[in-house]
């Protein structure tokens, strides 16, 4: 897995392409190549980082001068080096499965001049940050818990890579990305609120053959609490961008939902797959290519508790 959203539940299926701008790294879900995906993973963060950076620096308002900072799920790094840029005394940790993605990881650090404050982890979540030399001070995982099949144990384990007094900071749940109006036009009006509906059950299935999964009520302070955190906040941070999309937001949208009609083709009826090769149909004036009234609009929330010191 890698970091998109990810995923934002993470709110996406386990493949969609909204699917993380954070992820863990699991063998289970292989037939995802999130390296060949970077390019998509790159974008979902970049254009999502206005609400990243009110979530982190709602983080800082508590978090003050952390010696280290640990990305679980980093992906290719774009919340990663957000965290270098807002604490520019920190050293920071990316760690994913993919190593390809923390090449990119990397390289986007040496772009920004923060790779000498850089570093990285390859390998699975949670076991991998057993290699941290200390522990650290904020550990952010956005949308990587929910690929643990366990996520009580999960969350004990990233609490334990915290430094008494360290916070926790998980992205998980908000609320899933539209861009689009209810009724574009042509098609049966609703489309994105019945994919909705097929992410649910693709998630519900992906969640349900991760090795040792368990089912758990996803009341994120309890589930905090009972990990011996100290739930400390819980916001909801909005991106919020209208139309006309800038070219580059515009250029996501199109390659987000051509991923997406790949990837639940066949959960479709053959009414909601024509209306999305028209949308997806460069030469027609209703494609997403050149409509007026594509935009973005999602929520990402954070839930921070605090090891006792």
């Amino acid at each position: 897995m890698a970091h998109a959203d990810h995923d934002q539940h993470g709110r996406h299926g386990d493949d969609a392409p909204h699917a993380h701008t954070g992820h863990a790294g699991h063998s289970h879900d292989g037939a995802v190549d999130w390296a060949a995906m970077v390019a998509l993973l790159e974008a979902e963060a970049e254009l999502n980082s206005p609400a990243y950076a009110r979530a982190l620096a709602w983080l800082a308002e508590d978090v003050t001068e952390p010696g280290l900072i640990v990305d679980a799920g980093s992906g290719p790094g774009v919340i990663a080096c957000l965290f270098a840029e807002t604490f520019p005394g920190a050293r920071v940790v990316a760690a994913d499965g993919s190593a390809p993605l923390l090449e990119h990881a990397r390289a986007r650090a040496a772009r920004q001049g923060v790779a000498d404050r850089f570093d990285t982890i390859v390998g699975e979540l949670p076991y991998s940050l057993k290699e941290l030399e200390y522990p650290a001070d904020l550990l952010w995982a956005s949308r990587s818990l929910h690929h643990l099949g366990d996520q009580r144990a999960g969350l004990a384990a990233f609490g334990a890579r915290l430094a008494p007094g360290g916070t926790l900071a998980v992205l998980e749940g908000g609320l899933r990305p539209r861009y689009l109006p209810r009724d574009i036009g042509f098609g049966r009006p609703g489309l994105q609120a019945r994919l909705d509906a097929v992410q649910e059950d693709r998630f519900a299935r992906m969640r349900a053959e991760l090795p040792g999964a368990a089912a758990v009520t996803e009341d994120w302070p309890a589930l905090l609490g009972a990990a011996g955190l100290k739930h400390t906040g819980t916001r909801s941070f909005l991106l919020d961008v209208p139309a006309p999309l800038p070219e580059r937001a515009r250029a996501f949208v199109v390659s987000a939902l051509t991923r997406t009609r790949e990837v639940f083709a066949e959960d479709l009826d053959a009414e909601d797959r024509a209306t999305f090769d028209r949308l997806l149909d460069p030469t027609d004036p209703g494609s997403v290519h050149l409509r007026p009234d594509v935009f973005a609009l999602a929520a990402h929330t954070v839930h921070r508790a605090v090891r006792p010191a």
